[in-house]
C-alpha cells in the first residue's frame, strides 16, 4: 500500500470541493474553510494561500485556490501549524506570473499583501491579507475568519493597529 505525502492528500482532498472564481472572504465560512492545508483546515491557517489567491484575481490571472494551496506547501511552517512562511509568498506570485515588490512600507500602495501580528510579537499569531488602496481608503480582503465582507480602513495604522507589518508585497496590475 503507497502512503500519500499530506501535501498530495491534500490536493486530492481540496480538488473535491467546488469552489467559485471570486475574491474570498472569511476562510472560515463556506467551501473554503474545508480544504486543507498542511495538517489542517484552510479555516485554521490558510490565510497565506487566500491572500496570494486574492492578488492574482486582482490582476486578472487567477488560478484554482487548489493549485495554489498544492505549490505554498512547500512552505508551510511546522506542517502548516502557523500557515505558510509569508518571506515566501513572493515565489508562488512569481510562479503565477504577478509582478510584485517587497516593500518596508504600505504607504500608497494601490494593491499589496500584508502579514501582521495579530497580537504581540512572537507570542500570537501571524495573519496575511490581500488588500487594495484608493482615495484614502483601504480594503480588506479576509479581515477576519467569519467575515464574509470586505472590511475598510481609513489608514495603514489602523489595518496594522499601529504594528510594524512583518512582510509587505506590492501587487503590480
Amino acid at each position: 500500500m503507497k502512503i500519500q505525502t499530506t501535501r498530495k492528500a491534500n490536493y486530492d482532498h481540496n480538488l473535491g470541493c467546488k469552489l467559485d472564481s471570486h475574491m474570498i472572504n472569511g476562510q472560515g465560512t463556506g467551501d473554503v474553510s474545508k480544504l486543507k492545508y498542511g495538517l489542517f483546515h484552510m479555516s485554521y491557517n490558510g490565510c497565506e494561500v487566500i491572500s496570494v489567491y486574492n492578488a492574482l484575481c486582482y490582476i486578472g490571472k487567477p488560478q484554482p485556490l487548489q493549485d495554489i494551496a498544492f505549490y505554498l506547501e512547500k512552505y508551510r511552517v511546522l506542517m502548516g501549524v502557523f500557515g505558510c512562511n509569508v518571506f515566501r509568498l513572493g515565489k508562488a506570485l512569481k510562479k503565477y506570473g504577478a509582478a510584485y515588490e517587497r516593500i518596508d512600507e504600505i504607504g500608497t500602495t494601490p494593491a499589496f499583501i500584508v502579514s501582521f501580528w495579530t497580537g504581540k510579537p512572537f507570542r500570537s499569531a501571524i495573519h496575511t491579507v490581500f488588500c487594495t488602496q484608493d482615495h484614502g481608503r483601504i480594503r480588506i480582503y479576509n479581515r477576519y475568519n467569519s467575515c464574509k465582507t470586505i472590511r475598510y480602513v481609513d489608514s495603514p495604522e489602523q489595518l496594522l493597529k499601529n504594528r510594524k507589518p512583518v512582510v509587505v508585497y506590492a501587487i503590480k496590475k
